[in-house]
């Protein structure tokens, strides 16, 4: 009797579970929760458009590649750190550690920026050689829009996701269905069903902001590969 007895707890217990609400984006969440605590904020002061005016405050998202004892390294762009100093990076938006560029390369837009922070989570890069097949998968970005305005309003800090498709392979691009907000720029462009990263934020048009670009993240792991060899790449 006993055994029976355990046996139908045992089912009622499948059946809860098979019951239990599902949600189609479950997977989406999963795939941001993964990749959200590799995404910093990096802030900095810039050289002014005209030299009269003094450095101006700027922002842009980076994502963690590679980090040990000795320190971490964080992909992002190289329009948004060109010239750059007083830069630190935010994590898990609470921690400001020292940041400054080891590499840049301007053609592609990309560069390397590393801190002494050790251990921080690494994001895992996916790759983009393949994407031409995959035109209207889900996309998603990860990265701190107008970091600045929302502190002004007192509303805090904290990493944004925005979703959107996979519109066209471009030359040396991904044009993607989502604007590129400023400040987003650096971060991780990714598939919201794996979290596989395909690219890396770049820009938007100025006349249509819907239409955005992202470095695809094979032109990112060839120059990691130049740049951060010694760090598995």
């Amino acid at each position: 009797m006993r055994i029976s007895v355990l046996a139908l707890i045992a089912a009622l217990s499948l059946v809860v579970s098979a019951c239990s609400p599902g949600y189609p984006d479950d997977r989406v969440v999963r795939s941001i929760r993964a990749l959200r605590p590799s995404v910093v904020l990096l802030t900095m002061r810039v050289p002014p458009e005209k030299k009269s005016d003094g450095y101006d405050d700027a922002y842009a998202t980076g994502v963690v590649v590679a980090s040990g004892r000795w320190g971490s390294d964080i992909l992002t762009v190289a329009h948004a750190v060109d010239g750059a100093w007083r830069m630190h990076a935010t994590v898990d938006n609470t921690r400001k550690v020292p940041a400054h560029v080891v590499a840049m390369n301007k053609t592609l837009d990309v560069a390397l920026v590393r801190t002494a922070a050790p251990d921080l989570t690494v994001a895992s890069l996916g790759h983009s050689s393949q994407l031409e097949s995959q035109i209207g998968r889900d996309i998603g970005v990860l990265g701190y829009p107008i970091p600045d305005e929302f502190q002004d309003e007192n509303l805090g800090l904290a990493t944004s996701v925005n979703v959107g498709r996979l519109s066209s392979i471009r030359k040396d691009a991904l044009e993607v269905a989502l604007p590129i907000v400023p400040g987003e720029s650096g971060g991780p462009i990714f598939l919201t069903d794996t979290g596989e990263i395909i690219g890396i934020a770049e820009s938007r048009f100025d006349d249509e902001h819907s239409i955005g670009f992202a470095l695809p993240i094979d032109d990112a792991r060839t120059f990691l590969h130049r740049h951060d060899a010694e760090h598995g790449f």
